[in-house]
C-alpha cells in the first residue's frame, strides 16, 4: 500500500510539473525573444490592406486611404466619428477601389 501512494505521489508531482511548463511555454509569444521593437516609419509600407486593417503608430485616414486605395474610409466606418482622432489599434474596413500602391527597395535590383 505504501509504494502505490507514494508512486500516486510521484505521478501528481510530475503531472503539476508538466503542467507548469506547459503554461509557462504559453506564455512566451513566438518571435518574442528576437525583438520586441515597434515598427515605425517605411515599414508600414509593406504591411497588407487586408479588408479588416489595425491602424498602426503614425498611421493617419489619408495615408491609410493613399496606400490601400480607399477614399471612403470615413463613410464605411461608422464607429470613427471624428476623422482626426485616429489611434494605433483602431480596427477599420478598407475596401480597395484601386491597386495598392507597392514600393519596391532599389537594393532588391542590384547585384
Amino acid at each position: 500500500m505504501a509504494s502505490s501512494s507514494s508512486m500516486a505521489d510521484a505521478t501528481s508531482w510530475y503531472c503539476a510539473m508538466v503542467l507548469v511548463a506547459l503554461m509557462m511555454m504559453g506564455t512566451v509569444k513566438e518571435g518574442s525573444l528576437v525583438t520586441d521593437e515597434p515598427v515605425r516609419g517605411k515599414h508600414f509600407l509593406n504591411r497588407p490592406c487586408d479588408e479588416i486593417y489595425v491602424v498602426g503608430e503614425g498611421e493617419t485616414l489619408h495615408t491609410i486611404s493613399d496606400k490601400c486605395g480607399d477614399p471612403f474610409i470615413v463613410e464605411k466606418n461608422p464607429h470613427i466619428h471624428d476623422p482626426d482622432d485616429v489611434f494605433p489599434g483602431l480596427v477599420i474596413k478598407i475596401t480597395p477601389s484601386k491597386p495598392r500602391k507597392l514600393s519596391i527597395p532599389s537594393q532588391l535590383g542590384k547585384c
